[in-house]
């Protein structure tokens, strides 16, 4: 078991939100899940019988979901950064997690669950924190320039003089 575990609120459509999850990312699967109880549906105004947590996890990282009622949202102040090696992953991911949500700017989305995500190219740390700082601030310009990442843009950014 890992020490620490995302745990994720949503309103009521966390078990729709897992299966998407885990139908995107590869060693990936859906553990226990628990349900409400008659008790449940009084404290916590949830039909009995309807899911109320499902455990998970997305490459081999534990999570849970909880359907906990509409009292919080997802802000963009949690994300998940997924580390990309190449721009068919990056592709894949953004195509992926951005149907039926929202393309933000510099690689970040909401996907339809309204969680933000992070599609990130692994260069980019380098090429950001180059010994060159001219070179860093081209490749930081050219990515807040962009919505989804491209590493070949990203590149090409660095070269220029």
């Amino acid at each position: 078991m890992q020490k620490i575990t995302p745990f994720l609120w949503f309103s009521d459509n966390a078990e729709e939100a897992v299966r998407v999850y885990v139908s995107i990312f590869k060693n990936s699967k859906i553990g226990k899940i628990a349900r409400y109880d008659e008790a449940g549906e009084k404290i916590a105004g949830r039909p009995a019988g309807s899911v109320m947590t499902v455990e998970f996890q997305l490459e081999g990282e534990d999570f849970v979901a909880l359907n906990g009622g509409p009292m919080f949202k997802f802000t963009e102040a949690i994300s998940f950064v997924v580390n990309c090696e190449t721009q068919e992953e990056v592709d894949y991911y953004w195509r992926k997690l951005s149907t039926g949500g929202k393309e933000v700017q510099c690689g970040w989305l909401k996907d339809k669950f309204d969680l933000s995500w992070q599609i990130v190219p692994t260069i980019l740390p380098e090429l950001l924190s180059d010994k060159d700082a001219a070179k860093s601030q081209r490749v930081m310009q050219a990515m807040l320039e962009m919505v989804k990442l491209d590493i070949k843009k990203l590149k090409q950014a660095a070269k220029q003089r």
